[in-house]
């Protein structure tokens, strides 16, 4: 892979990273921050329904699963980076072939070729 191509998918990972970091913050916003009803500006003291304690909870719950998967996405991009730093970007970590460009187009923090990533699914 030539210096121009790695420099072009360090700097899509550091805006991917970027990204995902102030998704991540925006997301934690409403859970961290106080109930919904104070976040929506209703009264505090207005009685709450058990289905919309439910749906809150529901809601948090799904929220965290997605802060989770950002989180796991910015370490495989820490990753990735890291492997641009020491050399070993685009080689597929099982096989040690090339990883095609379109893969590394798609997804950037990629570790593996196609074939070896359907291989460790199908497992």
């Amino acid at each position: 892979m030539t210096a121009k191509d790695l420099k072009l998918y360090k700097t899509r990972l550091l805006e991917l990273r970027a990204r995902l970091r102030g998704d991540t913050n925006q997301m934690g916003r409403p859970i961290f921050d106080g109930p919904r009803t104070q976040a929506a500006g209703d009264l505090p003291l207005a009685p709450t329904h058990m289905a919309d304690i439910g749906t809150d909870n529901i809601e948090r719950e799904f929220t965290l699963r997605l802060m989770e998967a950002n989180d796991q996405t910015q370490d495989r991009i820490e990753a990735a980076l890291q492997r641009i730093e020491d050399g070993s970007y685009g080689s597929c970590a099982e096989c040690g072939k090339r990883i095609p460009k379109a893969r590394l187009n798609a997804i950037p923090y990629a570790i593996e070729c196609v074939a070896c990533a359907v291989g460790s699914e199908a497992e």
